[in-house]
């Protein structure tokens, strides 16, 4: 027996949801902000957390492998129910909103959006994600803006192809020349809109846009119309996933750095396209 007046050792208290969130807004170093999209979307905050998974979507088949796997917290980059507010006040009634609702709550799952401020760290979370991806990582350039790479001389056909390869992309879209020589590159990840896009697309140190997603009738044109004019432009639309999904496995690493106690994993939500043979 312990000697007398020897306290017995205190209890483990678990670790929270909540608790972990408060470890991010410590760590990301960037000031927080009170209008932001970076909340808990589904779940108790006080939910103990098993493990967490770090992806892009909160899709319903990621959640699935959260719930698997042990994890009871999913950290995600983009929206879980189809719009950017996470607003579910316009499909009240929705038979798939209900089923991942039941899901989530079945499953005492949290959601917890990080986008704003994954953004604004330095460096970009997704940003550095994405160049340790492509094999970049020592090819940035200095500069203000868009990140932006100097690459090997290729041609925008051979890049697009390289680039299909490395990310094991179903599908990429490609505006622009085919043979058009190309060294320098900038990465316009997600989908900031046509505005960010051409910004890119208009330095004379741009040669080709890797971009997520972009308004066909925008910033496709632009560069349609740069081609035809003899301008050596090109774009190529990895799909909102595949150029920022890289973003949300450097997460799951940076993670582990201050959180511990529980398992962390990457989930690859994938691409949601394909293409028929």
């Amino acid at each position: 027996p312990a000697p007398a007046g020897d306290a017995p050792p205190a209890a483990t208290a678990s670790l929270t949801a909540a608790q972990v969130v408060e470890r991010i807004r410590k760590n990301v170093g960037c000031e927080w902000s009170a209008r932001t999209v970076d909340t808990i979307k589904a779940g108790d905050p006080d939910t103990p957390v098993t493990g967490i998974a770090t992806t892009c979507f909160a899709t319903m088949d990621v959640l699935k492998r959260a719930a698997a796997s042990g994890k009871s917290l999913v950290i995600v980059h983009e929206p879980t129910f189809y719009n950017h507010p996470d607003d579910t006040a316009r499909l009240e009634g929705d038979a798939v909103l209900a089923a991942k609702r039941a899901f989530l709550a079945e499953h005492k799952l949290v959601v917890f959006r990080f986008h704003d401020h994954w953004h604004r760290r330095q460096p970009d979370g997704i940003d550095e994600g994405m160049a340790a991806a492509l094999g970049w990582s020592d090819r940035r350039v200095p500069g203000e803006g868009a990140p932006r790479f100097l690459v090997p001389e290729t041609t925008l056909r051979q890049l697009a192809s390289d680039l299909k390869d490395r990310l094991k992309a179903g599908t990429l879209r490609v505006v622009g020349d085919p043979e058009m020589k190309a060294t320098r590159v900038a990465l316009v990840a997600g989908a900031p809109g046509s505005a960010a896009q051409i910004r890119a697309l208009q330095r004379d140190d741009v040669d080709v846009v890797l971009a997520g997603e972009a308004p066909e009738w925008e910033t496709a044109e632009y560069v349609r119309d740069a081609t035809a004019s003899g301008r050596r432009k090109g774009l190529i639309l990895l799909g909102h996933v595949g150029s920022e999904e890289e973003g949300m496995r450097r997460c799951a690493a940076w993670l582990k750095g201050f959180v511990p106690e529980v398992p962390v994993e990457f989930l690859p939500a994938g691409e949601p396209f394909w293409s028929p043979r």
